[in-house]
Order: C-alpha cells, then structure tokens, then sequence
C-alpha cells in the first residue's frame, strides 16, 4: 500500500491517465476555488510567529481530519502530518508548506489586512505574513482536498 506523508499537507500518488488526472484536477480545483481564497486571507489576517503557530496548526488539522485524513498533530510543537495512502504499491510523495508569519507591520489596505501584534526579542511588534505561507498553506490545503477526491481504494 502506498503511503504519502505530507507536512502541512498531503502526500500521494497513483496510477491514472494524464488526462483523466487533468480534468480531475481541473473539476476539483475549480470547485474549491472560493475555499482556497478564504483560507488565504484567515492565514493572513490571523499569522503567528514562527513556533507559536498553535491556532493556525489547529485549524490546518482540523480540516485535514474532515477530510478523513490521518493526520498526527502537533508535531515539532506546531506542525501538522497528513497521511494519504494510495490503492496500490508504489513510491511515496511528500508535500510541505510553511505555516509562520515574520515580525512586520502590515500595510496593505484590505479587510483581511493582520492587526496581530506579538513578543519578540522581548519587545511587541506587528506580526503578518509577507512572505507568502499563508497562501502555501492554502493551496497546500486545497491540493489535499484535491488529491482525497481523486485517491482510488
């Protein structure tokens, strides 16, 4: 039995035609197209520091096990693995995503904008994520959502 372990995500593989998987991902991926985009902006309207990311990781689990997901949490303190295992034998994939936010002050002038402030190096700053792990994470999650509806028993 294959088994793919995803950190922050999910990890699996198959056998299928490319166009039966193209159209499968195109048929998956427009449907959970809204999901992504929410997800998105909750990441980044409510980012936590690095090893401090207990709401983000929670969340993250959470769906994953709604999806039906075996999935260990916490790891590492805040981390989260997501097993997919295929029907048959074969190699084993792994997808990650990075889930913390840095010490920056966010100035972009949308509704999903971080008002988040934390401690660090002992002083409290702004926290959001400039870098882009919240979408990581997002589409990570999507990907997830993708995969569990095309995984064949």
């Amino acid at each position: 039995m294959k088994k793919i372990y995803v950190i922050l995500g999910i990890i699996f593989c198959q056998n299928i035609q490319a166009q039966d998987l193209s159209k499968s991902i195109n048929d998956v991926s427009n449907k959970t197209q809204t999901e992504l985009i929410n997800w998105r902006r909750h990441f980044h309207e409510f980012p936590e520091l690095s090893n401090r990311e207990y709401n983000t990781g929670k969340y993250i689990a959470d769906y994953l096990n709604s999806l039906g997901l075996e999935v260990k949490y916490p790891i590492a303190k805040t981390g989260v693995l997501a097993i997919l295992k295929g029907g048959k034998p074969g190699p084993n994939i792994g997808l990650r995503a990075d889930i913390d936010a840095l010490p920056v002050l966010e100035r972009t002038p949308v509704s999903f904008a971080s008002k988040v402030k934390a401690e660090y190096n002992g002083q409290q700053v702004n926290v959001m994520h400039a870098c882009g792990h919240d979408a990581h994470t997002a589409i990570l999650m999507a990907t997830a959502k993708a995969l569990k509806a095309m995984q064949k028993k």
